[in-house]
């Protein structure tokens, strides 16, 4: 493939524990060694890695995840393989993300299951400046499936999907969101990891695709004040021999007692999830504006306030939405830390709370207290607190992880409580 496509360089990706994508650049002359998984990067150059007496990291391709690049020069292609991680003793490194997916998938095939995910991913398109560097300024005015010239990202957007389309992706919908500037595009279902694949190849396709119109794109949960945030909903099924469990034609809403258990997991364990679902202090921007995000750890089958919705689609398609997360997630992780969530609930046959009430759109404190219902951390501190609490879900990241992530995010929070912002100069400066 490599030889058919004229391919010269190739990419060798991973994911770091934050979400950020990292490379290493080979030519084909060291594809045999690449192949031969003897390709090394610097591990204490990376966020969350190791120390300096443990530097050498060793990277394993997935041959799986081979694609050309459709947006780089014709002659002399660009091609990436994703990779895991191993430490220079060839064992898995416990700091990398895509293995603590896979170490969760195979807790779930060791009980028959298979999970299915299907992630709809938001995302701006603003101006640059003379310089190229972003803003957050867009000249259009466009809403919800608007369309061009009203819509002046189409073009963008059209470049975008058929740039995934040729890297072997199956676009389902795409369309103008809510907020001037947002959009959406959206691909078909996959296994658990591939899903987390796609979502890192999603991002850096639409990034490098809006840069050649003159645009930048950002996932950033929640650039402008006043305007809906961006999100990363999650669509989730299992199945087992073959068939989604969370279909039952003789359950109550046509629900299986595995997809009541499913849920109850999730409810449970979201509040220790949220650092990782949610995972930047501008994610609670999001949340706790009410745009359409949710903040309430309930279920419902219609309204899009709580945490969980559960289309009306039965059959095959049967699926429970997760709304809370957003779009600067690890995917990993994100997946991860659901998946097993999910689990815990059905081993233990967790009771899932009643449904919210789909015709009531808002809820006094009162009201949420009397019915049970909480609500998510309403910022990182919070999140990471409730992280530290969830002895369950630090075990799907394991002790490395778990305390490199608490470190990073307690020392983000603290650098962000130290800021003076224009607000407060603002609001204080001249009256007191």
């Amino acid at each position: 493939m490599i030889e058919e496509e004229d391919v010269e360089f190739i990419r060798l990706q991973f994911t770091d524990m934050f979400g950020a994508m990292k490379n290493v650049a080979i030519t084909v002359s060291q594809l045999e060694k690449a192949f031969e998984n003897k390709c090394t990067f610097d591990g204490s150059s990376v966020d969350g890695y190791f120390r300096l007496a443990e530097t050498d990291m060793y990277l394993h391709p997935d041959l799986d995840t081979f694609v050309v690049f459709p947006w780089r020069p014709q002659q002399g292609k660009v091609a990436r393989f994703i990779c895991d991680v191993y430490t220079h003793d060839n064992k898995p490194f416990e700091g990398d993300c895509r293995q603590a997916l896979k170490k969760v998938i195979e807790e779930a095939k060791q009980m028959g299951y298979s999970f299915n995910v299907g992630p709809e991913l938001e995302f701006f398109l603003f101006h640059t400046d003379d310089n190229g560097n972003p803003t957050t300024i867009t000249h259009e005015q466009a809403g919800y499936y608007d369309v061009g010239p009203i819509d002046l990202g189409e073009n963008a957007r059209r470049d975008i999907v058929l740039s995934l389309e040729d890297m072997g992706f199956e676009i389902e919908t795409s369309h103008h969101e809510g907020a001037p500037g947002q959009h959406e595009i959206d691909f078909k279902y996959s296994d658990a990891l591939t899903a987390a694949d796609n979502v890192m190849t999603f991002k850096m396709a639409v990034k490098s695709i809006a840069k050649r119109h003159g645009l930048y794109a950002t996932f950033m949960p929640k650039p402008k004040q006043g305007v809906n945030g961006s999100g990363m909903h999650i669509n989730m099924s299992v199945t087992k021999d073959g068939k989604n469990i969370f279909d039952d034609t003789e359950g109550e809403m046509g629900l299986s007692r595995e997809a009541y258990w499913f849920m109850a997991g999730i409810i449970k364990h979201i509040k220790g999830m949220a650092v990782l679902t949610n995972p930047l202090i501008n994610s609670y921007k999001r949340l706790i504006s009410f745009d359409e995000a949710p903040m309430y750890i309930a279920w419902s089958d219609m309204s899009k306030m709580p945490l969980l919705r559960v289309p009306a689609f039965r059959g095959e398609a049967t699926r429970i939405e997760l709304r809370s997360p957003d779009t600067s997630c690890n995917p990993y992780l994100t997946l991860a830390v659901c998946l097993a969530a999910g689990l815990d609930g059905i081993r233990n046959k967790m009771e899932c709370p009643k449904k919210l009430d789909a015709n009531k759109l808002k809820y006094s404190d009162t009201e949420m207290k009397a019915m049970g219902i909480e609500v998510l951390p309403l910022d990182l501190k919070e999140a990471v607190n409730e992280f530290k609490k969830d002895g369950f879900v630090q075990s799907v990241l394991g002790k490395h992880m778990t305390e490199k992530y608490i470190e990073a995010k307690t020392h983000e929070w603290n650098e962000y409580m130290s800021q003076v912002t224009p607000w407060e100069i603002e609001q204080y400066l001249y009256k007191f």
